[in-house]
């Protein structure tokens, strides 16, 4: 089979990775792809909004299948435009996009079925959310409605920081049209915890826990990133846990969005806070995380093709899912400045030099045949073992053989999972 994958990221990454494990895949393409990428698939400049090339290079290759990565085509309707070429596509349509599109949506989705979700208010006008927000308690979480690269949630800690980030929202518009429509919700205190799943309309496969570290700095410090690193398992939250949050928030997520005539064919995320009183909703994605795909597809045991080719069909309540019984840790390095201002274009060495680990690649390029930083997160080294403490010292070994100017990464990743062992 030939395969086509859409997204330049280290979650792009980890997929054609578990791809090319199967000996049914021939081919594997990826647009654009980046460095890391290059080494295993055929990259293809095609910008991931550019839908009609897609799908004239997609003909002319005959693929088979398309797997789109990030959330901005799949919320902009390329599953649509696939489908409507008839060229299979692994994803959600537009309208069932909507679920990590729209942060109001969401909400109100859940409040009418009863999904487990901290208490909110959504607001339009500036001048009456913050009314309401003055009356609540701190911390509070306020989020722009739209995507916003993963950075529309501020928690403030202050009625000034509160304030602050409404105002910028709303009417400094920092997230653009993401902020014409905000959420101020109750703060959640407890263990997060994210739980993907393979979903083909009510059925919903999860895939195994993970749990991601996204602020800067060592002991969750500093500003909020995309992620600077997870692992998998999630030991000091038990089974029971778990399995009450796939039937108490995943699976009625499905079904609710079926009943709304919004049904969902692709990856759910759930992001979760496991409270005093049970889990609760943070958010919904509607595709694989980044970097929790790193620890969670190096587990999986079951051809990725199959699962993909299930869902598209149809067919995904007919094939056993398995997972590897191993730990996997990721540590992501990143720019230095990073999440603020960050040079891009600096050469970065030792990455031939990984001996334990896989490194899936986010933000680099090939320059001069020189492979050099092109974003903020550069790389994910994961590594597995029998349990954390072995996979986090495989991790963190390769990590040291990775060098360049500016490198940063968290030295806590999966430390609070050790004590659980």
């Amino acid at each position: 089979m030939k395969v086509l994958v859409i997204g330049r990221g280290g979650r792009e990454h980890t997929i054609i990775w578990a791809l090319n494990k199967s000996p049914k895949v021939e081919q594997i393409y990826c647009a654009p792809g980046n460095a890391g990428i290059a080494e295993v698939a055929e990259c293809v400049d095609i910008n991931e909004h550019n839908f009609e090339e897609l799908g004239q290079f997609a003909k002319k290759r005959n693929i088979d299948f398309v797997v789109v990565g990030p959330e901005d085509p799949l919320f902009a309707g390329i599953v649509d435009y696939f489908e409507s070429i008839q060229i299979p596509v692994f994803g959600p349509r537009k309208n069932a996009a909507i679920i990590e599109g729209s942060k109001v949506f969401t909400k109100d989705l859940m409040k009418k079925y009863n999904i487990p979700t901290a208490a909110y208010e959504s607001f339009e006008s500036y001048e009456n959310a913050l009314q309401y927000l003055q009356k609540q308690k701190l911390p509070i979480v306020i989020k722009a409605d739209g995507l916003a690269a993963g950075k529309g949630v501020i928690v403030a800690q202050t009625m000034e920081e509160a304030e602050t980030a409404l105002k910028d929202m709303m009417l400094d518009k920092v997230f653009g049209e993401a902020g014409n429509h905000v959420v101020i919700e109750e703060f959640l205190q407890g263990q997060e915890m994210s739980i993907l799943a393979f979903v083909d309309g009510e059925v919903v496969r999860p895939m195994v826990p993970s749990q991601d570290h996204k602020p800067i700095f060592n002991g969750d410090k500093g500003p909020n990133t995309g992620g600077m690193g997870t692992y998998s398992p999630v030991p000091h939250i038990p089974q029971a846990v778990v399995d009450e949050a796939i039937e108490t928030i995943l699976v009625p997520a499905a079904k609710a969005m079926v009943s709304e005539g919004r049904t969902f064919k692709g990856i759910l995320y759930a992001g979760l806070m496991i409270t005093e009183i049970g889990p609760k909703t943070i958010e919904f994605n509607c595709r694989f995380g980044d970097p929790e795909t790193q620890v969670v597809l190096p587990r999986l045991q079951t051809d990725l093709s199959d699962i993909f080719l299930a869902a598209i069909n149809g067919r995904l309540q007919e094939i056993e899912i398995n997972w590897s019984e191993e730990a996997a840790v990721c540590v992501v390095l990143s720019s230095g400045g990073y999440p603020g201002a960050y040079e891009k274009g600096i050469p970065m060495h030792g990455l031939d030099e990984v001996e334990s680990s896989v490194v899936f690649h986010a933000g680099t390029a090939l320059k001069d045949g020189q492979i050099v930083t092109n974003g903020g997160r550069l790389v994910g080294v994961t590594a597995t073992g029998t349990n954390i403490e072995e996979a986090r010292q495989k991790a963190y070994a390769d990590v040291e053989k990775i060098d360049y100017e500016g490198k940063h990464y968290r030295t806590d990743i999966a430390k609070k999972a050790l004590v659980a062992q």
